[in-house]
């Protein structure tokens, strides 16, 4: 009998250990921010790379990646993949980086859509400027990673908030200058928090 109390006292802890370790079940809207890993190098070329991946990924609030997006999460996880950190959401990747006006954007930029009221500095939405008035999207409306036009939908361009830079054209500077005070951002890993996968219910409200 001596001996079956170190054995439970060892299989307690066990049981402890690895429950500590299950991670949480996925539930809409999982606002948990996982830190995507470095896999390439910051160059536009491994921006286009990892976009081609992600086109026609569907759209869902409060997701970055790699299986599901939401606008800023789809920001998030392309600069965060070559090993720059951006802050999560939309309004605080607007605060860091470079200020660009319109006519000057490059592939790779961000652009930041409130509405189209242009008293209101409020963000809302971020796309990647792609060149030639086209950009990137993780569309609510959509509900996927799209491409879309500024020529083919004029609507944007009137939303159209602030500009920024993070990587210079020869890519081999970073603007990470802050213009204002960024809100602490915790991230976590999939060891705690369960990320969409395929298989599972997209929810029927784009937005929560």
């Amino acid at each position: 009998m001596k001996t079956a109390f170190p054995l439970l006292s060892t299989l307690f802890t066990l049981l402890f250990f690895l429950s500590g370790c299950t991670p949480k079940p996925y539930s809409y809207p999982n606002y948990a921010i996982i830190k995507p890993e470095k896999v390439c190098q910051p160059n536009r070329e491994n921006i286009q790379k990892l976009l081609n991946q992600y086109l026609g990924k569907p759209y869902i609030w409060a997701e970055e990646g790699p299986n599901a997006f939401d606008c800023s999460g789809l920001t998030y996880n392309i600069y965060g993949s070559m090993g720059v950190t951006l802050p999560r959401t939309a309004c605080e990747q607007a605060k860091v980086g470079k200020t660009v006006a319109f006519k000057d954007l490059t592939y790779g930029d961000l652009i930041f859509f409130g509405s189209t009221n242009r008293h209101s500095r409020r963000i809302s939405h971020v796309g990647m400027y792609l060149g030639d008035g086209w950009f990137a999207q993780a569309s609510s409306k959509h509900r996927k990673v799209v491409i879309s036009s500024f020529d083919k939908e004029p609507r944007y361009k009137k939303r159209i908030k602030i500009c920024k830079r993070y990587m210079s054209e020869d890519e081999r500077t970073f603007y990470m200058n802050c213009s204002a005070p960024l809100k602490k951002m915790k991230v976590t890993s999939t060891l705690y928090t369960t990320p969409w996968k395929p298989g599972m219910n997209i929810p029927r409200k784009a937005v929560p």
